[in-house]
């Protein structure tokens, strides 16, 4: 096993201006930090068949340098095990075959040891392709690895989490970092202003330099009505009050879809939340803790989130509309990099802007369908099947959460996931007209 320090002590990002290589070997590294409380049996769990194993997640992030860039780019290149080009493949079927996805917790084999051996092995091969100045194609396809890479460090996160909680004794993802103190569950955030934007044509999506995927773009046009955004994110005391009220009871609260699948899951409270002698807990990434009515609501579905905005008066914001909005905020928060893996409540000291929170804690469910911009056109290739092919009964997310690397995340970027989900880091922010 490797010598790894545990996730609070993440590995500083490069300073300045920093090389695509060092760019590379940060993000490389900081996937074996996030991985390295779990014993070598946890880096197995896959409690459903959304989630997979950590260990998979390293070697899958690997897979991907090795498939789109060793073996295409690099002369000469032998790959580590002929089998891993189909044993870790995710979905694409440009690629070829690939065990199910609900299976992949039954690959014992390889073991965590080799999967290590063969990051290495994949590392020492792209660090030579790095040492002459490489081809833009060559550019392009390793910040997107490096960007996919980001993707799959939140996953380990989430999905880890998901599977300890699954486990009887709810054991911890990693211990209390002693510089985390604990906030008292009555501790009172600021009260819920309303920021309006005025009605008007405004061009959304990616453009300038730096990275983004494809489906940020093309830059286009979109009208939109007055609007107003709340200042802050739903706290958990405020959907304890939607609770209490017997929101989970109420149909007319609810999408039908939504109703239904309350109904068939026997939802009563967001996912991780528990009762325990009249008082809610919640599992959290340091184990079960007392619910701080404070903190951002986190772990709620689409369902949920649109039901609680019904039952508050107000609606979710379109994704243009937070897009429009966040252009106002620094790309700053309780991010990964923060070492907290979780949502932290706002404070009134918190540097004054027109929004808080709208980066980092949670993604922000949105109203909008995940669906193809004007124009879009997905990339030639296997390449092409990274966002494009899952336009379909998605809903988008906006802002990041707290396991979400700061580099990797902006105002543009779109995140997506079915409406009934909830394992992520997943909350509420309001909006309503005029």
């Amino acid at each position: 096993m490797h010598s790894i320090s545990p996730i609070r002590d993440l590995p500083a990002p490069p300073q300045g201006e920093a090389s695509l290589l060092e760019k590379y070997l940060a993000v490389r590294e900081t996937s074996l930090h996030i991985c390295a409380p779990l014993s070598v049996e946890d880096h197995g769990l896959q409690p459903m068949p959304d989630a997979s194993p950590a260990k998979w997640h390293l070697a899958h992030t690997t897979w991907f340098f090795e498939t789109f860039l060793l073996a295409e780019h690099l002369r000469d290149y032998r790959p580590f095990h002929p089998a891993f080009r189909n044993l870790f493949n995710s979905y694409y079927n440009a690629v070829g075959d690939r065990p199910l996805r609900a299976l992949r917790h039954t690959l014992s084999r390889p073991g965590l040891d080799e999967v290590h051996a063969y990051r290495a092995y994949v590392d020492d091969a792209i660090v030579h392709m790095l040492t002459t100045e490489p081809a833009p194609e060559l550019v392009a396809l390793i910040t997107l690895g490096i960007n996919h890479e980001q993707q799959h460090q939140e996953l380990i996160v989430t999905d880890a989490k998901n599977g300890l909680w699954t486990n009887p004794l709810r054991p911890a993802f990693r211990p209390t970092p002693e510089s985390h103190g604990a906030k008292s569950a009555s501790a009172s955030v600021p009260p819920i202003e309303w920021r309006s934007f005025d009605e008007g044509t405004y061009s959304v999506g990616f453009a300038g330099e730096g990275f983004a995927f494809d489906n940020e773009g093309p830059r286009h046009n979109v009208y939109l009505e007055r609007f107003r955004l709340a200042s802050r994110l739903v706290t958990n005391g405020e959907y304890l009050e939607f609770m209490r009220d017997n929101g989970y009871g109420t149909a007319d609260l609810w999408l039908s879809d939504g109703w239904d699948c309350v109904r068939r899951n026997q939802w009563s409270a967001p996912l991780y939340w528990e009762q325990r002698v009249g008082d809610w807990w919640h599992y959290t990434v340091e184990g079960m803790k007392p619910l701080d009515l404070s903190e951002p609501v986190c772990h709620v579905s689409y369902y949920e989130a649109d039901a609680f905005a019904r039952w508050a008066g107000a609606r979710l914001p379109t994704e243009f509309e937070w897009e429009v909005a966040a252009r106002s905020c620094r790309v700053a928060g309780n991010l990964l990099e923060s070492g907290h893996l979780h949502p932290r409540a706002l404070e009134e000291a918190a540097p004054a802007e027109p929004l808080s929170q709208m980066f980092g804690d949670v993604w922000e469910w949105t109203a909008s369908a995940y669906m193809p911009y004007p124009g879009f056109k997905p990339a030639a290739g296997a390449v092409g099947e990274y966002n494009g092919k899952f336009m379909c009964n998605q809903m988008v997310l906006r802002g990041g959460s707290c396991a979400t690397p700061q580099s990797h995340i902006r105002a543009t970027y779109r995140n997506f996931f079915p409406p009934h989900v909830r394992w992520q880091f997943m909350g509420i922010r309001l909006a309503n007209g005029n």
